[in-house]
């Protein structure tokens, strides 16, 4: 097999023909697109052998035609099994459900033939072909192709799509854009403009002009923003309802449409292309932002936004813009194009897709997936150790423990040091050998094996999980040298993923001996780290899931904190080497690092009681170039909380840990506030979750004040904007609230001082001994 000819598998899929089920993978190669073409694949199944002549005698019946097979292959419950091939996965779907209604038990019967032939193969995104080679128009066909597990650096011809249309879906424009490449379809009489606009007489001639703009760029990979779900949806139904089969895939493919199992979720496919959708690419590589809309995200990420005067009203001026200027209309849609580039340039999220699909064989476009990622890189190494998978289990999996969270000690310190251990629970299944295959085989040799929880044992040499995750920290590692961001977060993602997979009813390997070996062990860690710090004699304030902290007492200078932090680390580190090599005989991969030196800290309690709270903390940071305050799970990164709150929690904590005046910026602030000073810092901005319609039984504030603006747009002739979800911007009066572009009446300043301000204060006024009742109250009588 030549080495030069190597790609990456961009879409799969499996068909009928004359001589069996063939797999069709299109592939994105140096030399440009390839369709791949294997030899005829049989679909299969497995049964125990106990089973094979009933299973035998019901699908002679049923007509269905099948081939068997004894197989050097176990059940977990060490039952020899059969393989029953099958001429189409039709048949397969056919035989399994005739079996499982007789009460016998098929394994491994929901995997795709696509899948199974890559993952056997352990090819995952990139792999090495041969076969019979034909130019085509426009790409290499392999007929009777093999293929093998290759590495491939591939670059991928990326290209943004964004169309502008009326509210009731009426296409307008379709812009298109890559980094040499720029196009505007617009619906209209040719006028000048840039010569990048294409103009086209109506909707039917939109489409075709589309297709022609696809087959002459060639792209193997769409982005855009929602533009599944939105763009593609909708020129696919524009499309049938002019009776046009979209032809945008690769060697004339029509690009379909499936609805997904939840509202407003779909897939789009079409042959040897790929959309991407920049919401759900941030979501899976774990962004987080208040909103994911384009405007908010390029501000965030770019600083940049979109050239509308009015985000809100967009609608009414795209409607506008088309009817009476129609170049700044196309000057728009591309702005948007090209913003989804930059925005995927620089979050580097094709590295990051194509490195997940390197590392597990999960399809581009997939999102969430970290069973099926599971499942690609665990399966075929079990079927060499000679076993099959598990199925699913029948209820739904039991909850297994979850994280250690001690009760914490509330308090206001100084000298606070936070200590983590590096990726606990992967360094748990390396260390005590967690593994499905380990845990069946610890089984049956009890004697030689590793104790877990709940009555597990894990065998000490046969098992895969621990060894996959030891190559893929070596991988994180390299790629943190070689400050590969995108790289390292792929790594981090899946390795973290994996505990969550064994604890997940949705996962053919769960088993709750597997998940509270890892989250009891986890307890077992956390506490006896804490006992070997009490013994140091620092007290442990608190500690959660991998970290612990450690107060050392407010007379400790802060170079002797470092010092103090380092000698932690280096005598838990040496103390788990030692206790493990000693009581179990294991090498220790758990990694204890002295992550944070807080020198002010702050142990909030539970709202209205005196007991500790847990997973909320704020402290005074200290950094190499100074300090920075930290607030963890307070108030002020909540997304409904005003501008307000915000600084004022800010300054009001920086004040407490600097030892300033708090009394009296408490008091200006309450006054300034009364006094309508701060009237810009108090709009609430909440999205709508559901449609405004929805809002029946409790109307939260947002959609009262959603309501009114509607109210207000209808009246005025207006489009209204709140109907179908959306971001509301409001602030309370003193006749409820009301939206910002329609308030009338005047501004309830009791309720920003009691809901904003008071919270906050509460949080921390006590360890300080100060009342925010005394220092409202003594503000009243000014009034």
């Amino acid at each position: 097999m030549s080495s030069h000819h190597t790609g990456f598998v961009l879409t799969r899929n499996s068909f009928d023909s004359n001589q069996g089920t063939l797999l069709e993978l299109w592939l994105a190669t140096p030399q440009g697109p390839v369709r791949l073409l294997t030899e005829p694949q049989k679909p299969l199944f497995f049964i125990a052998q106990d089973e094979a002549d009933k299973a035998g005698a019901l699908l002679h019946q049923a007509g269905i035609r099948y081939s068997a097979k004894a197989l050097p292959l176990k059940t977990f419950a060490q039952q020899s099994v059969r393989g029953l091939y099958f001429h189409s996965p039709g048949q397969v779907y056919q035989a399994k459900e005739a079996l499982k209604a007789a009460g016998l038990t098929c394994y491994e019967d929901d995997i795709r033939l696509a899948d199974r032939y890559l993952m056997e193969r352990f090819a995952y995104g990139s792999l090495a072909f041969t076969g019979t080679m034909h130019q085509r128009q426009g790409y290499l066909e392999v007929m009777d192709a093999k293929v093998r597990a290759a590495e491939h650096q591939v670059q991928f011809r990326l290209l943004s799509l964004d169309i502008e249309c009326s509210e009731k879906g009426e296409l307008y424009s379709i812009g298109l854009a890559a980094d040499d490449y720029q196009k505007v379809i617009m619906i209209g009489a040719e006028q000048q403009g840039p010569d990048w606009i294409e103009w086209v007489t109506d909707e039917t001639a939109l489409l075709r002009a589309l297709e022609a703009a696809i087959a002459d760029y060639d792209p193997d990979l769409f982005i855009g923003w929602a533009v599944v779900n939105f763009d593609f949806k909708l020129l696919l139904k524009r499309a049938e309802l002019k009776g046009i089969k979209l032809k945008l895939g690769r060697g004339g493919g029509i690009a379909t449409w499936r609805d997904g199992r939840e509202a407003n979720q779909g897939f789009v496919s079409m042959a040897g292309r790929v959309v991407l959708d920049g919401i759900d690419a941030l979501k899976t590589a774990t962004y987080q932002f208040d909103s994911f809309s384009l405007e908010f995200v390029a501000q965030q990420l770019l600083g940049k936004g979109k050239d509308t005067e009015d985000v809100a009203n967009r609608l009414a001026i795209i409607k506008h813009d088309f009817l009476h200027n129609k170049v700044k209309l196309a000057k728009y849609n591309l702005q948007d194009c090209k913003l989804v580039l930059e925005i995927f340039a620089h979050t580097r999220l094709i590295d990051f897709l194509r490195l997940r699909s390197q590392l597990t064989g999960l399809e581009l476009d997939r999102s969430g997936g970290s069973v099926a990622a599971f499942t690609n890189v665990y399966l075929p190494k079990l079927h060499r150790a000679g076993y099959i998978a598990p199925n699913l289990p029948a209820d739904g999996g039991l909850a297994s423990p979850g994280g250690y969270v001690m009760d914490s000690r509330p308090g206001l310190y100084r000298q606070v040091l936070v200590l983590d251990f590096k990726s606990l629970y992967p360094s748990i299944i390396r260390t005590f050998k967690i593994d499905p295959l380990g845990l069946i085989e610890g089984l049956l040799c009890p004697d030689s094996a590793i104790a877990g929880f709940r009555g597990a044992q894990f065998s000490r040499d046969r098992h895969f999980l621990p060894d996959i995750i030891a190559g893929l920290w070596q991988q994180r590692d390299e790629a943190k040298k070689q400050k590969d961001a995108a790289r390292s977060q792929a790594i981090k993602i899946l390795m973290n993923s994996f505990y969550g997979v064994l604890g997940s009813g949705g996962c053919r390997f769960y088993d709750t001996r597997l998940a509270s070996s890892i989250t009891l062990r986890g307890h077992e860690i956390m506490q006896t780290t804490a006992k070997w710090i009490e013994a140091e004699g620092y007290q442990v304030i608190y500690g959660d899931t991998d970290s612990t902290f450690v107060w050392l007492g407010d007379e400790v200078a802060d170079e002797s904190a470092t010092k103090i932090g380092q000698h932690l680390e280096s005598m838990i580190n040496q103390r788990w080497q030692q206790k493990l090599q000693e009581e179990l005989q294991l090498d220790c991969y758990l990694e204890i690092e002295f992550e944070t030196h807080y020198k002010r800290f702050l142990m909030p309690t539970i709202r209205g009681s005196e007991l500790g709270s847990k997973k909320r903390y704020a402290g005074l940071k200290a950094m190499a170039d100074g300090e920075v305050l930290v607030f963890k799970g307070l108030e002020s990164v909540r997304s409904d909380w005003t501008q307000l709150a915000r600084q004022f929690q800010h300054e009001l904590y920086r004040r407490v840990f600097a030892g300033e005046d708090v009394a009296g910026y408490i008091r200006g602030i309450i006054d300034d506030t009364r006094a309508g000073k701060l009237d810009n810092q108090l709009t609430y901005r909440k999205r709508l979750r559901r449609p405004l319609a929805r809002y029946v039984k409790n109307v939260p504030p947002h959609a009262r004040a959603a309501r009114l603006a509607d109210e207000q747009n209808y009246a005025q002739g207006k489009p209204l904007q709140y109907q179908h979800k959306g971001w509301v911007t409001y602030v309370i009066t003193l006749d409820g609230p009301q939206p910002m572009e329609y308030q009338h009446s005047a501004i309830d300043y009791d309720h920003y001082v009691e809901k904003q301000l008071r919270p906050v204060a509460e949080g921390i006024l006590p360890f300080v001994d100060l009342s925010f009742d005394e220092l409202a109250s003594n503000q009243m009588g000014l009034f």
